[in-house]
Parts: C-alpha cells; structure tokens; sequence
C-alpha cells in the first residue's frame, strides 16, 4: 500500500494513471489534466520511436500539475524532464506528486512564466519540447479570468506566440516541439510556428467518432528543419458512447 495521505492536502485526491505504478495529485476544484495531455504524450513516444533518449533532456511548458513528465518518465528514457508552471499553487502540487513517485532524480518542476523561459533556462539546452497550451483566445466570455480553471484553458497569462518563442530559444538546433491544440486555429499555429524556426513535420487529427469533426490536433516540430509535413492517420476516441477505441486504450496503458 502506498502511504498517499502524506502528500495530500484537503480538497485534493490521488489518481493512478495506469502506468509503471505512476500516481498523481489533483484537485477537481482547480484544474484536473485531460485527454489532450496524455494524447499528446502518445504522440510524442511515437515520435521518438527507436531513437535513444538516454542522454536527452524534455522540458514541458505550462506542467500544470505534472502529468506530462510523469508519463514521460515511464514513456521514455530522458535524462531529466523538467516542467515550467507559472501558477505556484500548481507548481507545488506538482512537485509533491514528483515525491510521492520517488522520481526527484529524473523530474524537476520550475515555477516560473513561459513568457521568461529564456532567462529561466539555457538557450539550445533541450532535445525536446512539450506544450499542452491554453486553446481559447484571451478571456472572452470569463467571469474569472484568474482562476486555475481559466488560466489553463484560455490565453490569459500567456499567448501561443509565447509558446513558440520560448521553444524556438530553448530547443537545440534538429530539436523537436510537440503540442497538442484546436484544429480552428490550424492556419495561425503553423504560419506562428514557421515564423519560429519550428517546422511541422508530423501531424495527426484527434476525432470524437468517426463521423465527426476533429476537436484536437497534435504536431510534431523540427527546430530548423526542412519543410515536408506527414499527415499520418486519424485518431479516433470512441467506438461508441463511453467506449474507447483500441488505440486510446493502448495510449493509456489498460
């Protein structure tokens, strides 16, 4: 038996993500991770493929409250995996959930705003880059702009130019940017991402069914490299109601 309650503080809960024994700490009053998020850590392991990460370093921009590294930790062979989160309450959430899986050796969390990543970290000093950013567009239609809720889901403290600046200074040159986003801004993600250096080189579409429109997009990006984008297959969520495709059952691990 785990002794959890240690880590734990009111209002919080422990969750077993399925994978390598990983846990982690949350709290459904502020912000608890989603599929994107571990969508997104799939795609990245298959970006990564056969290639030795052994001697890699990840950064994840905007951890939340950790689920990035913490998947990666087991998806992967990386070096460290560091995660930048502006909130502190998040941040420290995170980090008890890095001391509850006993990986202090491998994850690191930094409290800090993606829009100072470059004078937080070394220019040129990760393989790879993740980022699960706020989708919608400044704080229309929020009544509290500043809640946990609010900041992970809208561009409150940070917008997508800041993403794409930040991976752009601290990616090695040959590095990859992977992020998961909405399709309805497709046109702005990539003329932004070029902008940067950031080259989309892989591409899948997320479906609900599959009679329906995607509502998640996922990239794979190549600092510096040369222009050529691979649309691989679609990725369906559900076979029917409250039933996942074989595929999301492979990228959670059941």
């Amino acid at each position: 038996m785990h002794d959890d309650a240690q880590f734990l503080k009111p209002g919080e809960k422990v969750d077993d993500l399925q994978r390598s024994g990983l846990r982690i700490i949350q709290d459904p009053a502020r912000f608890c991770f989603g599929m994107d998020a571990v969508l997104l850590t799939g795609f990245v392991q298959d970006g990564i493929g056969s290639r030795p990460m052994s001697g890699e370093d990840l950064l994840d921009l905007g951890t939340g409250t950790g689920i990035i590294p913490l998947l990666m930790s087991a998806k992967s062979d990386c070096r460290t995996l560091t995660g930048l989160e502006i909130q502190p309450d998040s941040a420290e959430m995170a980090l008890r959930s890095v001391k509850m899986n006993r990986l202090e050796d491998r994850i690191r969390i930094v409290q800090g705003d993606i829009r100072e990543a470059d004078a937080i970290f070394a220019p040129a000093s990760f393989g790879i880059v993740t980022c699960n950013p706020p989708y919608m567009i400044k704080s229309h239609g929020l009544q509290n702009p500043q809640s946990p809720k609010a900041i992970a889901r809208h561009e409150v403290l940070c917008e997508f130019e800041d993403v794409a600046h930040a991976a752009e200074r601290l990616l090695k040159p040959g590095g990859h940017f992977y992020l998961v986003h909405r399709p309805f801004r497709l046109a702005e993600i990539m003329t932004t991402l070029r902008d940067h250096g950031l080259e989309p080189k892989r591409m899948r579409l997320v479906y609900p069914y599959v009679d329906r429109e995607p509502n998640m997009v996922l990239l794979d990006c190549v600092r510096g490299g040369r222009p050529r984008l691979s649309v691989e297959k679609p990725l369906i969520v559900y076979k029917e109601p409250g039933v996942y495709t074989e595929e999301i059952y492979e990228v959670y691990g059941y």
